[in-house]
């Protein structure tokens, strides 16, 4: 338990826990332990406690008198850089040093000023410069600081290198560095990893940040192609399967993703519910409708089960039926105001899906009698009072929304994007799109708006920029036909058509994209 506690942070459990070890065992060793540890958590009576037994157990230990006689002072133990100089150099004369050092974040993590304790961490480790726990120590309580200067950065990153110099090939060193990387330089830290693992090809935590990392930046092929190595290593290994697979479901490799997760269902793997929830994306993303509803239907249990109701009435709409599909959504029992509003834009979605934008109005405007501040509500309200022409009512809506909610950036947005694309309001909208911008800078929704923003005010080569970082990221078929329509106006043709036509492949009846290539290139 003291150990399960101290790896989570509660150091004061910890203690207490090593005390009663102590107790029940009358080992001197977990009495120390339990001292040392009740001092890292500032408990000075447990600490006294715990160096009193220690004395009691191990009447020759000095070290165990010295922290009695201390801690019975008056005022004494308030200082706690005083008191962890004691506990290390405690530690260092007993050859524990590099696991106090190890455990010293974990210690102070209920200090509140992060940047108090990588500065207390960085004291306390210089009387030891050829201790590689305690170059580890320093970077890892910068890490924690969250790195918002460049100096505790630069301070942070010397220190895992000089770990690794200390310790080479040292596996939690390396994954600190890696933190730290990321938080300014995702490529760098990338390079690093690839790097670490050509000299030490062996470490699986190495190779499964490289891969976490890869997928972060969304680069799935890579990514994937880590885990496969894993998974090639230990083919026993569900966890690894399961990330292949789902990283094949992010590349559209379908057929590699359903063999694996068919694989995976076959051995029980998984919470309930989790591997048959993919397979039905999978069918559905794939149009065999019928196969989707049988295995939405196998997900009863677990966070996705109600999320698999919703599915099945989807599907029924696939396949023609959409007034099954209503009746069975009203069929279905909710639990609290959140599963009914799903339920209410799930049923508002179908009609869209289908053309009856008046049936979807008429949908979501039931819905908000109930739930007139449902921000979901009104943005989906918005959305389709926009398709019918109605541009008071959707401006009225997120208005309405922003007011409620004034830091929802996808509000923001869609109201940007309504005054640029369809009045001439435009200035007025990029204001709206640069505030969503700077709430979701990486969203791709909100790049599009951005780079369509800039078309409409003649800007084509900031233009392209947005467009193509959106399409980068998320493949749209909006975001294709906006950028091509963008690349025609500059004259690039063939450019254009190659991006309406690789859109076309993977969406060939999105109304928007289709509209747009019969315009320019019927």
């Amino acid at each position: 338990m003291g150990d399960l506690a101290l790896q989570r942070g509660d150091a004061a459990l910890a203690a207490r826990a090593y005390l009663e070890a102590a107790r029940e065992s009358q080992e001197p060793r977990l009495a120390r332990r339990a001292t040392e540890v009740a001092l890292f958590a500032r408990q000075r009576s447990l600490a006294l406690e715990a160096a009193k037994l220690w004395q009691a157990l191990d009447p020759s230990a000095e070290r165990a008198k010295q922290m009695v006689a201390t801690l019975t002072q008056s005022g004494a133990g308030n200082e706690l850089k005083a008191e962890l100089e004691h506990v290390l150099a405690d530690a260092a004369a007993n050859g524990t040093l590099g696991d106090a050092f190890i455990q010293l974040n974990q210690a102070l993590s209920a200090q509140t000023d992060k940047a108090a304790v990588f500065r207390l961490v960085v004291e306390l480790a210089k009387p030891y410069p050829d201790v590689a726990e305690a170059e580890f120590a320093v970077a890892l309580a910068g890490y924690n600081t969250g790195l918002s200067d460049l100096e505790t950065v630069a301070v942070s990153v010397r220190a895992a290198d000089r770990a690794l110099v200390l310790k080479p090939g040292w596996e939690r060193a390396a994954l600190v560095k890696t933190d730290i990387l990321a938080k300014t330089s995702p490529q760098g830290a990338i390079a690093f990893l690839n790097g670490f693992l050509a000299s030490v090809p062996e470490s699986r935590a190495a190779s499964v940040a490289l891969a976490q990392l890869y997928v972060e930046q969304k680069r799935y092929t890579e990514g994937r192609d880590v885990f496969q190595r894993l998974s090639a290593d230990d083919p026993d290994d569900r966890e690894l399967q399961f990330a292949v697979a789902a990283l094949s479901v992010q590349m559209r490799d379908f057929a590699t993703a359903q063999r694996l997760f068919e694989a995976l269902k076959a051995s029980g793997f998984g919470e309930p519910g989790v591997v048959s929830f993919y397979l039905a994306q999978i069918a559905e993303e794939t149009r065999r409708y019928d196969d989707a509803i049988r295995l939405y239907g196998e997900v009863t249990e677990g966070d996705r089960a109600w999320m698999a109701k919703l599915r099945v009435a989807t599907m029924m709409a696939k396949k023609g039926d959409i007034t099954g599909a209503r009746r069975y959504l009203s069929s279905l029992k909710t639990d609290g105001m959140d599963q009914r509003i799903e339920r209410t834009q799930t049923e508002a979605q179908l009609m869209r899906d289908g053309g009856d934008n008046e049936g979807a109005y008429a949908v979501l405007t039931a819905g908000l009698v109930t739930n007139p501040d449902s921000a979901d509500l009104l943005y989906d309200i918005a959305m389709v009072a926009e398709k019918l022409d109605r541009l008071e009512e959707a401006e009225k809506r997120l208005t309405q929304l922003i007011a409620l909610k004034p830091d929802n950036a996808q509000a923001l947005n869609a109201l940007g994007y309504t005054l640029v694309d369809r009045t001439k309001r435009t200035a007025e909208g990029l204001k709206l799109i640069e505030q969503a911008l700077a709430l979701a800078p990486a969203d791709p929704f909100i790049l599009d708006s951005m780079g369509w923003a800039q078309y409409r005010m003649g800007n084509l080569d900031d233009s392209e920029k947005y467009l193509r970082r959106a399409l980068a990221d998320r493949s749209d078929p909006e975001i294709a036909a906006h950028l091509g329509e963008v690349l025609w106006a500059k004259g690039e043709r063939s450019r254009a058509r190659e991006v309406w036509q690789s859109q076309l492949k993977q969406t060939p009846d999105n109304a928007l994209l289709l509209e747009t290539v019969r315009r320019f290139a019927p």
